[in-house]
């Protein structure tokens, strides 16, 4: 039995690790992705002996993708709460809403305003970036002041210079 939760123990430590490996890898974190895959890879390998090694029951084969899918759980939740990166957000308005500006502004973020030409009246959309630990927070103020906003939010690949870079990398 000791060996069941083993198992289960390191697919719980080997799938979170593997999760943010990738998401490093993808954020171009190479150094931090390579130091998390020597570690997966100690784990994987230990933990597929326990597997394949013995009596190579039925059990611990259930027990070893039960924890694979457990742990993907696990390594989603930890990425949300490291929150690695930046974001874009984009807002559309109907009016122009300097009050919402301001408060954005005044709690550090950067908000470029555009405006065009809609159907039936202006319209005014917001560039905003920032880090991915504060889009909850800046999706809440939008919706404060303007709950019939459009809000689109993604992730930029690549982005260089600008006023607002230098204050987010200073923080």
């Amino acid at each position: 039995m000791k060996e069941i939760l083993l198992i289960l123990l390191l697919q719980l430590i080997y799938v979170p690790i593997y999760t943010l490996r990738t998401i490093f890898l993808v954020k171009n974190l190479t150094s931090l992705a390579s130091v998390l895959g020597i570690a997966e890879m100690l784990v994987y390998v230990f933990g597929l002996s326990l597997v394949f090694g013995g009596d190579q029951s039925i059990l611990a084969m259930v027990v070893y993708a039960v924890g694979f899918g457990i742990g993907i759980i696990f390594g989603t939740k930890i990425e949300q709460k490291l929150a690695i990166g930046f974001i874009n957000v984009t807002v559309n308005t109907q009016t122009k809403n300097a009050q919402l500006i301001d408060t954005l502004r005044d709690n550090g973020f950067g908000v470029t305003l555009y405006t065009g030409e809609g159907r039936d009246s202006n319209r005014y959309r917001m560039e905003i970036l920032t880090k991915r630990n504060r889009e909850q927070e800046l999706i809440a103020t939008v919706e404060k002041f303007e709950p019939k906003a459009f809000i689109i939010s993604y992730e930029p690949r690549y982005f260089k210079g600008g006023f607002l870079l230098d204050r987010l990398k200073n923080r």
